[in-house]
């Protein structure tokens, strides 16, 4: 069995420059995109491109306020 490697994740650009932990980030694991938000990073949300293509949208539509 295979094990995967610990991806290597980046800070969201939109998380401001402050020393702080409350960003968002992501990594790539093969075909999938990874995210987490690193205060919690234990916590992963793995999705395909195109999953995150449309969450992206519902979120810079307004639709999950």
């Amino acid at each position: 069995m295979k094990m995967l490697e610990e991806p290597t994740w980046r800070k969201s650009s939109f998380s401001g420059g402050n020393d702080g932990n409350a960003c968002v980030e992501v990594a790539s694991r093969g075909a999938d995109i990874s995210l987490r938000e690193s205060e919690i990073p234990g916590t992963v949300i793995t999705a395909s491109p195109r999953q995150l293509a449309a969450l992206l949208a519902a979120v810079k539509s307004g639709a999950l306020a």
